[in-house]
């Protein structure tokens, strides 16, 4: 059965950092841009950053652009999520996503939150972060 594993999480102060990894299991990544999203309580998801199928394009959200990093590692089949200098209003739970596309520019659309959760071929479980002050 094909499935994304989510790892990673936890809690941390403000000013802390904290990886996240995404590992698929029964299909490869090569077909795939990747996404990460956020839900915090009461809010709507929000696209935080993507990854072309290549590796070579990432895209990211303004409110975490410069203390996010999306990578990909080909030959595990893993993505991860370096958060950095992360604050409260970062708290959420976070979910990877695999769209299935090759082109260099469709991570645009996954961050922009044009996409419905439908349109996604895998989910991880989710994970939770929590930011104290």
């Amino acid at each position: 059965q094909p499935q994304f594993v989510q790892s990673g999480g936890g809690l941390v102060q403000a000013g802390g950092s904290l990886k996240l990894s995404c590992a698929s299991s029964g299909f490869t990544l090569d077909y795939y841009a990747i996404a990460w999203f956020r839900q915090a309580p009461g809010k709507e998801r929000e696209g935080v950053s993507s990854i072309s199928s290549s590796g070579q394009t990432t895209n990211y959200a303004a409110s975490v652009k410069g203390r996010f990093k999306i990578s990909k590692e080909k030959d595990t089949n893993t993505v991860f999520l370096q958060m950095n200098n992360l604050t409260p209003e970062d708290t959420a739970i976070y979910y990877c996503a695999a769209f299935p596309a090759t082109s260099e520019v469709a991570g645009r659309t996954l961050v922009a939150g044009v996409h419905s959760s439908e349109d996604f071929d895998y989910w991880g479980q989710g994970t939770q972060v929590t930011v104290s002050s």
